[in-house]
């Protein structure tokens, strides 16, 4: 009878135990989430600017953020000007030059430029002042919004459709 209580009570504290016992998360999926606050509280402060595009029944709300960036190809150093379109930020340099080739098929000149941070900005159309980059990111924007398909830069090139933005160029 005293070796059943035993038995009985050692059983019961390895389930309590293990019950009691949590998961830990992987070291991998802290260090991100831990990126991601950073990068996304980086956004928070930096400035953001709202352009309205002249001429449409609702204006679009255009992010303007400022970063230092250099061109991945040299060939594309003469097309990058101060203000880009950025389509997507990648942190994987083999997913942005696969978006930057499907979005040439599409038409676009596309450059891609690398932050300090190491993340790959696919830029879509590069001009020289603010007011023309924001008519071409407008333009994109009403383009896949005319057609009522606003889910297909996600659905065609993972890329979030209300996830255009402007990127001002720091020297």
């Amino acid at each position: 009878m005293k070796k059943v209580f035993q038995i009985s009570l050692a059983l019961f504290c390895l389930a309590f135990i293990g019950v009691s016992c949590k998961p830990k998360q992987s070291a991998y999926k802290s260090v991100y989430e831990a990126a991601k606050e950073r990068e996304m509280q980086q956004t928070a402060d930096e400035s953001n600017t709202v352009v309205k595009p002249a001429g449409t029944l609702s204006p679009v709300e255009v992010s303007v953020r400022k970063e230092k960036v250099t061109p991945v190809y040299h060939t594309d150093a003469a097309g990058l000007k101060s203000y880009n379109v950025v389509i997507a930020s990648l942190s994987v340099k083999l997913n942005a030059e696969s978006l930057k080739s499907r979005m040439e098929n599409e038409g676009y000149n596309v450059i891609l430029a690398q932050n300090e941070q190491g993340m790959y900005r696919v830029i879509v159309a590069s001009y020289d002042d603010k007011e023309s980059a924001a008519a071409k990111r407008n333009e994109i924007y009403e383009k896949y919004s005319m057609k009522g398909d606003t889910d297909y830069l996600r659905r065609t090139y993972g890329v979030p459709f209300n996830d255009l933005w402007i990127l001002q160029r720091e020297y």
